[in-house]
């Protein structure tokens, strides 16, 4: 079972794999001017704030998990692979990014709903998933690699056929993955909306990791979607294999996860996850600075072991701390803060801060990352402030 639930990862990290590192400069490549660049980025989190809230509750109250997986994977990938269909036959950017949005809004529960699955499987969860999860790290590694080094396609179409194609075979392996029926009952229309989720956010600790993880991930945009920008500027002609550098610390930090969650406070590993962040983007900031590529790859080394840290601790996190019949409506309400809520408010804010720096004649990537980096600096403050967590042997021991 674990291997199958891995290559249902691996499947699903390799999709995106293959053409979010390069997105940027598909698209630019494409003619698409940085305000429509804009909209191709915000697909995502618009979708986000739509479909994993209400596929969660779906999930948690109508239909098995793994159908809901299946039908979002088929669905998704003929959308996506239509969309870059209409990208490389240049019949204008609003095919493109309708057909986007449409994939993205079908897809963009995939990731939650098989940590639901993998949650309710899994024997020892806190040991089990991160190695589980470490599949979709090695498929988006293995992406960034295929689409540098062997279909040369750093800003090609061609790095979302792939895409569409390996997504459609998650979508198939999905159907054979281990029954998992709803766990509750409810037909009203509150909780089968997702709404029963928001309960979660009475509680102080809940409300100040949800708005850190909102907060969190507006910088964390401007990684996906500028960083390549940069590094292109700075001569890389293999912009996707060098954004994979990211995935080999994130698979130390996974295979680490089952003893740090046993030796250290959420809080601890959240706090760690968010000073590394800082110290991440003062690197990309002293690259801006000397022109060197020491500082972004040195960063971009550490972004796997930020990524884990944080968000990987956060599903734990939730599994650990949720009733069960709320657990899938609360690994999509982290999908909509995270992916929804903070990525759209992010990729505004971080398009149009590079269109004041780094994207203006003589810009600087200094003050670009610089500011970005003291606002992580600034929400780090403010976590360890209000975050209060469980004391070790309380509920959820050890500590939260």
């Amino acid at each position: 079972m674990m291997g199958r639930l891995s290559a249902m990862f691996f499947l699903i990290g390799m999709s995106p794999g293959f053409y979010v590192p390069v997105l940027t400069n598909i698209l630019l490549k494409a003619g698409l001017d940085s305000s429509e660049l804009q909209w191709a980025w915000l697909a995502f989190p618009l979708a986000s704030m739509i479909s994993p809230l209400w596929i969660g509750a779906l999930a948690d109250n109508r239909f098995s998990a793994q159908r809901l997986l299946g039908w979002a994977g088929l669905v998704s990938a003929l959308l996506l692979g239509a969309g870059f269909v209409t990208l490389d036959a240049g019949m204008g950017p609003w095919w493109f990014l309708g057909l986007f949005f449409a994939s993205s809004v079908i897809g963009a529960s995939m990731w939650s709903t098989l940590a639901v699955i993998c949650m309710r499987h899994l024997r020892h969860s806190e040991r089990d998933f991160p190695v589980v999860r470490l599949g979709g790290t090695l498929g988006w590694l293995a992406a960034g690699y295929v689409t540098s080094l062997v279909l040369n396609a750093d800003a090609s179409p061609v790095a979302g056929y792939a895409a569409a194609v390996v997504r459609l075979l998650g979508g198939l392996l999905a159907f054979t993955l281990p029954d998992t029926p709803p766990p509750g009952r409810s037909r009203s229309w509150r909780t089968l909306m997702g709404f029963d989720a928001f309960r979660l956010l009475r509680e102080r600790d809940h409300l100040v990791f949800f708005a850190t993880t909102a907060l969190l991930s507006m910088p964390l945009v401007a990684f996906y979607m500028w960083l390549p920008r940069h590094l292109e500027e700075t001569g890389d002609t293999r912009v996707a294999a060098t954004m994979a550098m990211g995935q080999w610390s994130e698979i130390a930090a996974m295979l680490l996860m089952a003893a740090l969650m046993s030796r250290f406070r959420v809080k601890t590993l959240l706090l760690t996850a968010l000073l590394l962040s800082v110290l991440r983007y003062a690197l990309f900031a002293w690259s801006g600075y000397s022109g060197e590529r020491t500082g972004l790859l040195t960063g971009i080394a550490l972004h796997g072991l930020c990524y884990t840290l944080y968000f990987i601790t956060a599903q734990l996190f939730l599994d650990r701390r949720v009733a069960p019949e709320l657990r899938g409506q609360a690994q999509g309400l982290l999908s909509l803060v995270s992916n929804g809520i903070g990525s759209l408010a992010g990729t505004i804010m971080v398009r149009v801060w590079y269109d004041q720096t780094a994207g203006t004649d003589g810009g600087s990537w200094l003050s670009y990352w610089a500011w970005l980096g003291a606002f992580i600096a600034v929400l780090t403050l403010a976590f360890a402030w209000f975050y209060r967590g469980l004391p070790a042997g309380g509920r959820g021991s050890p500590g939260s």
